[in-house]
């Protein structure tokens, strides 16, 4: 079975949370929400997974647990919650904004807001789902700092961005000074087309690997169990 685009950032946010153990994730977003289930049906079956509000569900969404907003609170204050954000801008060293585009005094466009984007940064894992890879999102240097890059982490205890996926590949930022580079390539893509979509040059290595197949299990999960409607292509054109 040949996988789609959609189906591989599947894929590529699932990993996100490959063996991550008995932590709560938060996918934010179709496709991240399908990769968070299809982990914990494959390869990380401790993960935790939430309804928004006061419950820990399964993969269906039914109910096996309780999680009152306190215990929330201690599992993204101690590191023990992985999220997957979304982001208007996201720049090399992992500054992401979402409040506004243009300087912050007098903004040419008003976004969501800051919300709770500098404690998931500074205080969990966090990575980023870009459904739409261009200059516009990634960017030299955000308007304003949500969430929390690299550049300006120092100290925090639990920071860390595992990766950023987006239509086109996967990126990390496992460089010396934690500027933004290619993981992989979602097949059919080239290096010059993430260049070309991308507002700053990141770090190439020497041979970028294709994001890896989805198995059979895997696809059948995907496409019978955890997304039989096809929303998975309403983020990602297949």
């Amino acid at each position: 079975m040949t996988a789609t685009r959609s189906e591989y950032c599947v894929i590529a946010c699932a990993e996100a949370w490959r063996d991550a153990g008995e932590i709560l994730a938060s996918p934010m977003g179709l496709v991240p929400s399908i990769g968070a289930r299809l982990a914990r049906l494959t390869f990380s079956p401790d993960l935790l997974l939430t309804d928004g509000e006061a419950l820990l569900v399964r993969p269906d969404g039914t109910p096996e647990g309780w999680l009152p907003y306190r215990e929330h609170l201690a599992l993204v204050t101690g590191g023990r919650r992985h999220v997957m954000m979304g982001a208007s801008q996201i720049d090399r060293h992992g500054n992401q904004n979402i409040s506004c585009i243009g300087d912050w005094a007098r903004p040419k466009r008003q976004l969501l807001g800051v919300r709770g984007a500098p404690v998931n940064t500074l205080n969990n894992p966090t990575s980023y789902w870009v459904p739409k890879h261009s200059r516009r999102v990634f960017v030299e240097k955000v308007d304003m700092v949500c969430g929390v890059g690299y550049d300006h982490a120092a100290g925090a205890r639990f920071h860390r961005i595992p990766r950023v996926v987006s239509d086109l590949g996967v990126f990390d930022f496992e460089t010396p000074d934690h500027s933004m580079r290619l993981a992989s390539l979602h097949p059919g893509v080239t290096v010059e087309q993430v260049r070309e979509a991308t507002g700053f040059d990141p770090v190439l290595p020497d041979e970028v690997p294709y994001t890896r197949e989805p198995t059979a299990h895997e696809l059948k999960l995907i496409r019978e169990v955890l997304d039989p409607a096809r929303t998975r292509a309403r983020e990602v054109g297949d």
